[in-house]
């Protein structure tokens, strides 16, 4: 239990904006996410904790967190939601806080989660707070754990990965990696190139979902409440099997697990095709690589789940190729083409199934891919177990992936479901088929 809090106002200093206005209108990342959040009624909020290195103090971390903001506009960006269409205004200095939280010893673990949860699921002010929450918790006044949440209208997973490889500049003087700041970037795609790229995505997404049978779900037979449950899986049989059947393709260990996905939700749900919407970092656009904002929308991809896993990872590395290269569009403009089909054919298409592969570089095959006989050898070290509850997420079905390193890597599955369309048996056969189905290839010669 931590002793007390206190609360260091961070003063910082950043460049204008480029625009000659600090006032803008919200990119369409931001308004994706934005239109989510007020869906479900989720924070969204963003980050993590870290286990200090021993030496660090209080004042060098204020040093960074105020120079962090000074160097990204989108830390400094304040936003009314209220507004029709919301706005978003940059700020050039101002300050931040860093919370310190003063632990006893042997309770600091304990009560940086206790912090960790609790920027997570408090709302941010979006009009009156900055976009970050940093805080310190401290035993005997020697800092042992960063707690960092960020609000999801100012970063997506990538741009903190961004934020985090500025980290080594601070203090040399070289100026954050060249990339496109959020208010620059809304003003760019009000103008006539990028209304083009945004009608060319929602052409080949109205295209995709016309003749797409609308329903994915039927009707659980063991609805529970909370009505949002998460299973994990974690798999080290799975991150091997991937790159086996990648390896043998051709192809990425991405486009294995969402064929895998396929495959699974269609015996599960007994609906084919399978649909994903996958989430498009859109860090492959030029002066994206590097921003340090929230880019990331979905793309569409429907998967043929017939034939050998070999053959649907083929099909999948079109489809998902493609589904990549149409996740950039005008949020607005999306939801009136949706309204507009369900119009056309009386009823609308439920696309409520995501994928976020998130595991990164960790996603890359070796230079030499496993043996079967190591693919077989870890299958009985799968673990499954129930976690988290919640009223609201964000679709019927949401797969997260994320990558476990140590002295076995492992690939982890959280699905997110909703137990009134899959019952909890049904999700777990969901994650139990995507390993089998992968697993399985790997030990099939030619899948």
């Amino acid at each position: 239990m931590h002793v007390a809090t206190s609360h260091l106002a961070v003063p910082f200093l950043g460049d204008d904006t480029g625009t000659g206005d600090p006032t803008g209108p919200l990119t369409w990342g931001q308004a994706e996410i934005w239109r989510t959040m007020r869906r479900t009624g989720r924070t969204m909020n963003i980050g993590g904790t870290v286990a200090l290195a021993p030496g660090a103090t209080v004042t060098q971390l204020a040093a960074t967190l105020g120079a962090l903001v000074g160097r990204h506009q989108a830390l400094r960006t304040r936003f009314d939601l209220t507004a029709d269409p919301p706005r978003q205004t940059v700020s050039t200095a101002g300050t931040v806080t860093l919370e310190i939280v003063a632990s006893r010893a042997g309770d600091a673990e304990a009560d940086a989660e206790t912090l960790r949860r609790r920027y997570e699921l408090t709302p941010f002010d979006p009009a009156a707070e900055f976009p970050v929450r940093w805080g310190v918790v401290t035993t005997g006044d020697t800092p042992s754990h960063l707690v960092v949440q960020y609000s999801h209208l100012a970063v997506d997973g990538f741009g903190i990965e961004a934020i985090v490889r500025d980290l080594p500049l601070l203090g040399s003087g070289a100026p954050p990696a060249a990339a496109v700041q959020p208010l620059q970037l809304a003003r760019r795609q009000a103008q006539p190139a990028e209304r083009r790229h945004s009608a060319k995505s929602l052409r080949h997404w109205q295209a995709t979902l016309r003749d797409l049978p609308a329903e994915r779900f039927g009707v659980s037979d063991d609805p529970r409440t909370p009505r949002f449950w998460e299973l994990v899986c974690r798999s080290p049989a799975l991150h091997l099997a991937l790159q086996v059947v990648a390896a043998r393709g051709a192809v990425e260990t991405g486009h294995v697990l969402l064929a895998a996905y396929g495959v699974a939700l269609a015996r599960v749900t007994g609906r084919r095709p399978s649909v994903a919407q996958v989430l498009v970092s859109n860090r492959f656009r030029p002066g994206f690589a590097d921003a340090v904002c929230h880019l990331t929308q979905p793309g569409i991809c429907v998967i043929d789940p017939d034939g050998d896993l070999d053959t649907v990872a083929k099909r999948v590395w079109r489809a998902a190729t493609t589904a990549y290269l149409h996740g950039y569009f005008d949020p607005a403009d999306h939801r009136a083409m949706l309204d507009r089909l369900a119009a056309e054919r009386g009823v609308p298409i439920d696309i409520s199934c995501f994928v976020n592969d998130r595991r990164g570089a960790a996603a890359a095959l070796p230079a030499v891919p496993p043996t079967a006989e190591q693919v077989r050898a870890a299958r009985p070290r799968t673990t499954l177990r129930w976690d988290r509850t919640l009223p609201t997420y964000d679709g019927t079905f949401y797969l997260q992936v994320d990558a476990v390193g140590g002295p076995e890597p492992a690939v982890e599955l959280a699905i997110w479901a909703d137990t009134h369309r899959l019952s909890p048996a049904q999700v777990e056969a969901c994650a139990r088929g995507i390993e089998a189905a992968a697993v399985d290839a790997a030990l099939t010669a030619g899948g």
